[in-house]
């Protein structure tokens, strides 16, 4: 058994290569082999983003605060409110972050692939980042 006390990791900025903006990265849990599954608490500022990725075994957002913004490849972009459940599947290519104006906060699970749990792309631009119109509805 193994017990994280709150506050006993340090919170960490978003790399600014997979990040826009001011992004905060807790870290919640980290498996011992041969499980293979992590978590962390990611809060975003207003505006602030993933760069697109994907994740080879797949991810699942939990939003606990504020109003956030997804879009995987082809679709348009989605509000996510707390207590919403996002599930990516593998290599499914995606962003998350965000809305313009207000803060957004997640709970992020993903296991690695022979160690790998993402693989970072190009930077959501913001021209796509703007195609956020405030009128999208989580579908």
């Amino acid at each position: 058994m193994d017990i994280k006390r709150a506050g006993s990791q340090p919170s960490t900025k978003g790399n600014s290569e997979w990040f826009s903006g001011t992004v905060r990265v807790d870290p919640l849990f980290q498996a011992a082999a041969p499980a293979r599954v992590a978590g962390a608490k990611v809060t975003f500022e207003p505006g602030a983003r993933t760069a697109w990725h994907t994740h080879p075994l797949g991810q699942t957002l939990i939003v606990t605060d504020g109003l956030g913004l997804i879009q995987r490849e082809g679709g348009g972009i989605e509000e996510i409110r707390p207590g919403d459940i996002v599930w990516f599947p593998p290599n499914e290519k995606h962003w998350h972050g965000a809305s313009p104006t207000t803060a957004m906060t997640h709970i992020a699970v993903q296991e690695a692939l022979d160690g790998k749990p993402v693989d970072w792309m190009e930077k959501v631009t913001d021209e796509q980042y703007k195609q956020y119109s405030g009128s999208a509805r989580a579908r």
